[in-house]
């Protein structure tokens, strides 16, 4: 009787197309990566906008405390939260034009009484100490103010466009306040905010 002595088994080889599979896999895993960090970016970039905003100042009307071309980034939602304080400089949309943004100081809080005599200016018959204007203001307000408007300033009196001529400013108007100077580079930091300590509400 004859045997024949077993063969040893040989490793079984990997199936036809194993290695095209795990590519594919490799392929739509990299695509859902790259789809994942491109709907992550748009969603960062939708929220940093609906958040703040980018303003470029134009003109002197600000001058000494911001310069022309200078760029500031905007906070549009601190408002939401609280309520202008007086010495914030703001961003927002003058009755005067509609179709422009102005950057100013607000001075008077709502339901305040603001009085301008010999470029000094008084809230409520208390002086306010500004030592951040370019030069008084050559002109004589006496404005009492209603429940829902605040009136603003450049802080370069004699060459300014705001409430001194175009009376208060709306609250719904405001779209946020000046936070953080961007450019040019010698001027970036957070804007300073102007304390006044005999003022009112201050």
């Amino acid at each position: 009787m004859e045997y024949s002595e077993p063969q040893p088994r040989l490793p079984t080889s990997p199936e036809a197309g194993a290695d095209v599979a795990s590519e594919e896999l490799h392929s739509k895993s990299l695509f859902r990566e790259v789809v994942e960090t491109l709907l992550l970016t748009v969603i960062i970039f939708l929220v940093v906008n609906a958040a703040t905003g980018r303003f470029r100042i134009e003109g002197t009307s600000m001058y000494p405390t911001l310069h022309d071309g200078q760029y500031v980034i905007v906070n549009k939602l601190v408002y939401m939260f609280s309520k202008p304080q007086r010495g914030d400089i703001i961003v927002f949309i003058p009755p005067s034009d509609e179709h422009r943004d102005f950057i100013k100081r607000v001075i008077g809080l709502p339901g305040e009484h603001v009085t301008i005599k010999s470029g000094l200016v008084f809230v409520n018959g208390i002086q306010l100490n500004e030592p951040y204007i370019s030069a008084p203001g050559p002109y004589s307000v006496d404005r009492q103010l209603g429940p829902n408007e605040y009136f603003v300033l450049g802080d370069n009196r004699p060459n300014s466009s705001d409430s001194h001529t175009w009376g208060p400013l709306p609250a719904q108007n405001i779209i946020g306040k000046a936070w953080v100077s961007y450019w040019p580079l010698d001027r970036i930091g957070i804007l300073p905010h102007a304390s006044y300590a005999a003022a009112p509400g201050s």
